[in-house]
């Protein structure tokens, strides 16, 4: 497994980020990937976890699903404006998920089927294979789901995620 360091500097100074891990999955290229875990229903993937990092996996089994941060490696640049897969007009890169961010960042929420040493298996993965992983979190209903009364320009257009498969714009 290949190391990888996400390093940048801000007005506070240096940061760096470094991969836990890397996530296998059937996704081999981005082209025709599910954008969303609603459209990777039953896709199996998993996380090859650093040893360093072994120890955090304890009482992860417990749970259900997970959030996953991960960098996305194969994105290069950044727009501030988009026409994301879902829509036909432009909006601002925050009332987005297209992965073209300033900080290419992923997270999904994903279904834990179970962990095996280093290995943390997952289901419906919407993640390219390679992808190092930055940090995996507890997915907890009674802290991570909220009633939204508005979803701005994603309103009436969220059951395309199901179908809808990514093409080469966000490279």
């Amino acid at each position: 497994m290949t190391e990888t360091l996400v390093t940048g500097l801000t007005a506070q100074g240096a940061f760096a980020y470094r991969a836990i891990g890397t996530l296998r999955s059937p996704h081999a290229d981005i082209k025709g990937m599910p954008i969303q875990p609603t459209g990777a229903r039953g896709v199996a993937g998993y996380i090859d976890v650093l040893p360093e990092f072994e120890e955090g996996l304890k009482d992860l089994e417990g749970f259900s699903h997970i959030i996953l941060l991960y960098h996305l490696h194969q994105v290069s640049g950044h727009d501030l404006t988009v026409t994301p897969f879902l829509d036909t007009d432009s909006h601002g890169i925050f009332a987005t998920r297209s992965p073209r961010r300033p900080n290419p960042i992923g997270l999904s929420v994903l279904e834990l089927a179970g962990v095996e040493g280093l290995v943390v298996r997952l289901g419906n993965v919407d993640v390219l294979d390679g992808t190092p992983v930055l940090d995996i979190k507890p997915y907890v209903p009674d802290f991570d789901v909220w009633p939204a009364d508005r979803t701005g320009w994603f309103a009436g257009k969220t059951q395309g995620a199901a179908t809808c498969r990514a093409d080469e714009r966000f490279r």
